[in-house]
């Protein structure tokens, strides 16, 4: 049954994604009503220009300058511009008026979440996120809702379409960085800077949300480990694929132990080892995929479209129809809870298994030399192939795999290597992640 009254719906911002959520609001809109239980109104759309070219064609008198009093007057806040400022001060002025606010601001919502979230507790408003970590995979309130009587362990999360791609294609095509980079260029999956996508900022941010909601406790996104995909080389996908494993950039986000018996979180983004009979091996191209484990429910995994205005959409217009339902059924909003308040551990108490690729002398008595080094940090060594070197250079490769050991212990293992007599040069280090 549809409710009598009309749902005043604002809109901030007509990009690609806005674009489509007009449409959708327009195109829909009886529809939407009977999902909702309530008339959705699209009363405006704000933009810094009117007169500029949209992705949809779309009725000019919707068009406004003035966010403010667009804000002021709705039920429904949907902020879709990015960025920092104004966009904390537009969602703080629409909770502050009652309004409940949609938005899929991943940076916003990693630096400032906990600030806007209690502001919209306080008037008894919602704030909606869905799109701001995996666009249409419906990711967040399984997390807040599904599984919320369960005990999550770790999420390990592919989150950035683009650097996605580019390993993908250096893993089944044999590309180099460089090309691969360049077709996810002219797809439209880069920006003419990638350092936000290339150098893991993004999925950084898409962390520090989904460990904030997986283990109820606030993250500072300044201390969210990261590092990025611009140093791997096509001899580290060849000793991945060699050893069994793709390279991926996850995110991880776990709940561990400190060797002091300190019970915290890790949250941290890299280019990792995942082994190639695990399901995020194959999320190939763009696609995102999140993988959770909980002591209950037991492993999960959530895929599809990480990206694109009309895949974004469909969680934008997901969350207006909660928002709408709640208008109808009354009550306050839900915003999640820190009531855990699990502390953030440096990545020196994370415990993984690690691929350490060194050039090392050709000469006897080098692999006795390497093993002590590993046996005096207490680090155990699982695997080790050895390709002898040629004449002209005299050196040969060891690729050698640790069982599971603390970060602190490995980066010992490495700095000992890297002044090590016999080693010519560490190539990499790569951690492991999803094996068992």
């Amino acid at each position: 049954m549809i409710d009598s009254r009309t749902l005043r719906v604002a809109l901030l911002g007509a990009g690609s994604v806005g674009s489509q959520v007009a449409r959708k609001l327009i195109d829909n809109r009886q529809e939407l009503a009977a999902r909702a239980g309530a008339d959705l109104e699209l009363v405006g759309i704000a933009v810094r220009d009117v007169d500029a070219k949209r992705d949809v064609e779309l009725p000019r008198e919707l068009f406004t300058t003035d966010a403010e009093s667009l804000i002021l007057g709705a039920d429904i806040v949907i902020e879709l511009i990015g960025g920092i400022e104004p966009a904390k001060s537009y969602i703080l002025a629409a909770v502050n008026s009652g309004a409940d606010v949609v938005t899929g601001n991943k940076a916003l919502l990693a630096a400032h979440g906990p600030e806007l979230f209690d502001a919209a507790e306080r008037v008894g408003a919602e704030i909606s996120y869905e799109a701001s970590v995996a666009a249409a995979i419906p990711i967040l309130r399984p997390l807040r809702d599904s599984l919320a009587g369960d005990d999550i362990t770790s999420v390990l999360a592919i989150v950035n379409g683009s650097t996605n791609f580019i390993l993908d294609r250096m893993d089944r095509f044999g590309e180099s960085m460089d090309e691969a980079s360049k077709l996810a260029f002219e797809a439209g999956y880069l920006e003419a800077d990638p350092t936000l996508d290339v150098e893991g900022y993004d999925a950084a941010q898409k962390v520090t949300i989904l460990a904030g909601l997986a283990f109820h406790s606030q993250i500072d996104a300044g201390k969210v480990h990261r590092e990025g995909i611009s140093d791997i080389t096509a001899e580290q996908i060849q000793a991945a694929q060699s050893a069994g494993y793709v390279i991926k950039l996850l995110a991880v986000a776990e709940r561990l132990t400190t060797a002091d018996g300190e019970l915290g979180i890790s949250a941290r983004v890299y280019p990792a080892l995942v082994p190639r009979e695990h399901p995020l091996a194959s999320v190939y191209a763009e696609n995102n995929a999140v993988f959770v484990d909980a002591e209950a429910a037991g492993p999960l995994m959530f895929y599809g479209a990480g990206a694109g205005g009309l895949q974004t959409a469909s969680a934008i217009l997901g969350d207006i129809v909660s928002a709408a339902r709640r208008h109808v059924a009354g009550g306050p909003g839900l915003n999640g809870s820190n009531h855990a308040a699990l502390p953030l551990l440096p990545i020196d108490d994370v415990i993984t298994k690690c691929q350490i690729n060194l050039r090392v002398k050709d000469r006897s008595g080098v692999l006795a030399e390497v093993a002590g080094i590993f046996a005096n940090y207490g680090v155990s060594v699982q695997t080790i192939e050895q390709t002898i070197g040629d004449d002209e250079d005299g050196l040969a490769t060891l690729i050698i795999g640790t069982h599971r050991a603390r970060e602190k212990s490995i980066r010992a293992v490495v700095d000992a290597l890297q002044d090590a007599s016999a080693t010519d040069r560490i190539v990499s280090v790569l951690r492991v992640e999803g094996a068992q």
